[in-house]
């Protein structure tokens, strides 16, 4: 069985303010990108008729925008409680491959540090700390300086979209909804290695757009291209080894 053969030698794994530091300004230019993100969530709750407690209840613990917008997309007077947590579950079962790659790092601390850092993983945040690693530097802190600004960003505009919501009314396709994307896009330029990392792209872009086709509604194609992408990527490393 394949081992991590824990970090290279020099490199210092840890849990610090210094690191906690750096990833909120790592983190600062992303949150430029996911504040209409925000908006649009907390203007379609208010479309929805949360109050803004519900909403900022919601954004808090879920802080997960399409999970969030899937939920919202279901949401109906009574409340399909069950239906919607499960939609949310399955669209953020993707977190389980990204804990599982960040494994050098969050392997090595325990407690409150590792659940707390895991209660605030997200994509951005999970590439950024990628990144880092493949610098050569281990700090847990990153992730967590990092994710934190982006939730703090996250509660704040959810709060600005629900309160301005009645007012602001954009229709569909309004180039405002791209932003998330747009967001996600740019952070996977740092993290692209090359031709190695073809392969578990490929594959996860057409799982995702196999279930779209196949007529399948979220969270299906996001779900299908986190866990297929992720298994091509294991793949790969497991014929490198």
């Amino acid at each position: 069985m394949h081992q991590d053969p824990g970090p290279p030698a020099g490199v210092r794994v840890g849990f610090t303010a210094a690191g906690a530091r750096r990833g909120c300004r790592a983190a600062l230019a992303l949150t430029i990108g996911l504040m209409p993100f925000g908006l649009v969530v907390g203007m379609a709750a208010d479309a929805k008729g949360l109050s803004l407690l519900e909403t900022l209840v919601m954004s808090g613990l879920v802080f997960a925008g399409t999970a969030q917008l899937v939920a919202l997309e279901l949401w109906a007077d009574p409340a399909p409680v069950l239906a919607a947590t499960l939609a949310v579950l399955v669209i953020n079962l993707r977190m389980a491959p990204m804990g599982a790659a960040l494994a050098p790092v969050l392997d090595r601390l325990s407690g409150l540090r590792l659940w707390g850092s895991l209660a605030v993983l997200v994509d951005n945040a999970f590439a950024l700390m990628v990144a880092e690693m493949r610098a050569g530097r281990r700090d847990a802190g990153f992730l967590v300086g990092a994710s934190l600004t982006m939730w703090a960003n996250w509660m704040v505009m959810c709060c600005v979209g629900h309160v301005f919501g009645a007012a602001v009314r954009l229709p569909p396709g309004h180039p405002v909804f791209f932003a998330s994307v747009a967001a996600l896009m740019a952070i996977l330029v740092p993290i692209w290695r090359g031709r190695s990392d073809l392969l578990p792209w490929v594959v996860a872009g057409a799982a995702a757009l196999a279930a779209h086709g196949a007529g399948l509604g979220a969270p299906w194609p996001v779900l299908a291209g986190a866990l297929l992408g992720s298994a091509a990527g294991a793949a790969r490393d497991l014929r490198r080894t």
